[in-house]
């Protein structure tokens, strides 16, 4: 019997906790989907021995159809396992959508996403170099519906380091890339190691240059992301009242600072619907 979640549904578009579950272990599926993290990606790439990927593959498709719904993160499409995956998962009921591993060009997001069908959601997985200098291009790829970091294949492609300053690029040329492609904020890389004060500050940073969601890897982790990534009480209480107050007035815009103001109290609301939040 597939789990039913307690917790608040926060759509695709806005998800800030992307939680990753190895498809070999069908005893955390359930578990995992009643967690307070907000999608649910069961894991048939690096997670997955290329032996077992067949039966882990049967096993993924077998509880979405049972009633159970998540994002499975498939494999890149230069190995074989790629056109085994879409062919499988090609309309199977409760796929909310596919991540895409190692991806490098537009060209991959729109052959998955006609592969399947053209309906799922694909989330674009930038993992090298050449993945974030083409970030754009994937970003407007007719298929892509959000980006996100594969931080740790990027260090080993790159030499980079796990500091803020080495990861503020690859970052900044995502954000950069999803407001040209018109989507929703991207995904960072997960923490890995440390604990949650480290994890905060790692939250903190990404939602400080735009990032709007986070890759994890232990449900553990998923509320102190919510967290870090919603706009708090407060926040939202500012944008309701501000946004009362300009339209009592009759949206007449007083000074430069009004629509830039405004910009922001809406986007502040539109999340706080979105994550269930209620200011004071």
């Amino acid at each position: 019997m597939t789990a039913e979640r307690k917790v608040h549904i926060v759509e695709p578009r806005y998800a800030r906790t992307w939680l990753l579950v190895n498809a070999t272990r069908t005893e955390l599926f359930d578990v995992s989907l009643a967690s307070r993290a907000d999608q649910v990606v069961l894991d048939l790439e690096d997670a997955v021995d290329p032996s077992r990927k067949d039966s882990a593959r049967e096993d993924v498709i077998r509880w979405l159809s049972e009633g159970g719904q998540a994002f499975v993160r498939i494999n890149d499409v230069t190995t074989p396992h790629w056109r085994d995956d879409v062919d499988a998962l090609k309309g199977v009921p409760n796929l909310l959508g596919v991540m895409l591993a190692k991806t490098e060009a537009g060209e991959q997001v729109d052959a998955t996403w006609h592969a399947l069908g053209g309906r799922a959601l694909v989330v674009a997985l930038c993992e090298s170099a050449l993945g974030i200098e083409e970030a754009r291009e994937i970003a407007t790829a007719r298929g892509t519906f959000r980006l996100a970091f594969g931080s740790g294949d990027y260090r080993r492609d790159t030499g980079a380091g796990a500091e803020d300053l080495a990861m503020a690029y690859p970052r900044s040329r995502l954000v950069t890339a999803s407001a040209i492609g018109r989507l929703p904020g991207p995904i960072d890389g997960p923490t890995t190691g440390g604990g949650h004060p480290e994890l905060r500050e790692s939250s903190s940073v990404g939602v400080a240059m735009g990032m709007m969601g986070k890759l994890c890897l232990d449900r553990e982790q998923a509320y102190v992301i919510n967290e870090v990534m919603s706009p708090n009480v407060s926040d939202a209480t500012w944008a309701r009242d501000f946004i009362a107050d300009f339209e009592k007035s009759g949206g007449v815009v007083r000074d430069g600072s009004d629509l830039p103001r405004l910009g922001r109290a809406r986007r502040i609301q539109e999340l706080a619907d979105a994550f269930g939040i209620q200011p004071l």
